[in-house]
């Protein structure tokens, strides 16, 4: 059987090794101790498996609940049915939150460039010296 150091998983997925503690709090991941007092964790396939899905969960900006929720239907293939139908909501539900944002951000760009514009034009109507420009007419 393969097993990976913590060391070996940072480094492939070019992750710190404190992130990989923390994806075990969370229950992502369950690795073996072994060592002195169980110091040292050893990784299995399946955790190496965990840990990739959890990091294309983090990709697609999917909460680690979400996250956790999935991987664990990944290990269960009992109806996969369902857990495609699961899969499914948690994208629509990820994508509409993403479309909003989108719309949001459309709307904070629109009102910077109006004001944008609304200094470019006062000025242009401001001489160097800060008085305004007199134009006779």
């Amino acid at each position: 059987m393969t097993t990976y150091t913590i060391t070996e998983l940072a480094r492939e997925f070019d992750i710190t090794a404190r992130a990989i503690r923390f994806y075990e709090d969370q229950g992502l991941l369950s690795p073996t101790r072994e060592g002195a007092s169980g110091r040292n964790r050893v990784y299995t396939t399946r955790d190496r498996t965990r840990l990739k899905l959890t990091l294309r969960g983090k990709r697609l900006g999917l909460t680690l609940s979400e996250i956790k929720s999935l991987v664990d239907m990944y290990e269960s293939p009992k109806d996969t049915r369902t857990q495609m139908d699961h899969f499914l909501a948690v994208l629509a539900r990820h994508r509409a939150t993403l479309e909003q944002q989108r719309e949001d951000i459309a709307v904070a760009l629109a009102e910077i460039s109006a004001h944008e514009e609304q200094c470019q034009r006062m000025m242009a109507g401001i001489s160097d010296t800060g008085a305004p420009e007199i134009h006779p007419g």
